[in-house]
């Protein structure tokens, strides 16, 4: 019979950058798609706020409140109980205080089932992090684009162009890392700029837009899957296109009632 699975814990994810292994995150908002990415042997479920946008049809990622990612992180919880389990902290839940921050993390270990939290923010975020971090909460930051950000960098944009871009970038994960945190998120930044940054820090980077030679990646998992029946972003790759092929099972079905073919008799009760 073969081990079960070891749970993957923050110290596994930072042993992997100590030994080269590559880390694996994807997000997922709820117990089908946990189930899917765990049964796949990803390392991180991240339940990130990018579920108003892929699951709940907002347009940017603002509109998505403390409660509905305690709402999905639990089911998450529900749907996988051996990747670490990441919940982002949606926007001004944790930025107008230290004292907001530690509460609002609480809720979303208690009430939301995460093992870890991730922030968005650089420098400003430094005493926000170590006193999460001193409280007994792990930590993920993200730097680069910054979704919560959005309408104050210009859109979806790529980061890091601008002089003096990637000393900001570097000094921002230089003071999260001594501030506490297990790892950074580098999104939509220049692959030269992520590989600087991670060979000048112990812990490891998590790229999405940030080049390969980031300690892991992360991508959304419907950009992964195809769900969404739209064309998946430069810094995504999508595997499999499911959204057609469920479309057309839909129309089968439909198909199958109006011409009397569904429920056959196999499907009915005698």
């Amino acid at each position: 019979m073969a081990n079960p699975a070891k749970k993957i814990r923050v110290s596994t994810i930072r042993a992997k950058k100590k030994s080269g292994e590559k880390i694996t995150v994807v997000t997922a908002h709820d117990a089908l798609t946990a189930a899917m990415a765990q049964a796949a042997g990803i390392d991180i479920i991240l339940v990130g706020d990018s579920l108003g946008m892929t699951s709940l049809g907002f347009q940017t990622t603002l509109s998505v409140t403390l409660e509905m990612m305690i709402h999905h992180g639990a089911a998450v919880a529900r749907g996988a109980s051996i990747p670490l389990l990441v919940g982002d902290m949606p926007v001004m839940t944790y930025k107008i205080s230290a004292e907001q921050a530690m509460m609002n993390a609480g809720r979303m270990i208690q009430d939301g089932a995460m093992e870890a939290l991730k922030f968005e923010g650089g420098s400003e975020m430094a005493e926000t992090v170590r006193r999460v971090v001193d409280a007994g909460l792990p930590v993920m930051a993200h730097i680069g684009l910054m979704p919560q950000s959005v309408h104050a960098q210009g859109g979806f944009r790529l980061q890091g162009k601008e002089e003096g871009d990637a000393e900001r970038l570097l000094e921002d994960a230089k003071n999260l890392e001594e501030a506490g945190a297990f790892c950074i998120v580098l999104e939509a930044i220049p692959s030269a700029i992520a590989a600087k940054i991670t060979q000048s820090i112990s812990i490891p980077t998590i790229g999405i837009g940030a080049g390969a030679e980031c300690d892991g990646q992360v991508m959304v998992i419907s950009d992964i899957l195809g769900l969404s029946g739209k064309t998946a972003p430069k810094l995504a790759k999508q595997y499999v296109n499911l959204y057609e092929p469920a479309v057309a099972a839909l129309k089968h079905y439909i198909s199958d009632i109006k011409q009397g073919k569904f429920p056959g008799p196999e499907n009915v009760y005698k």
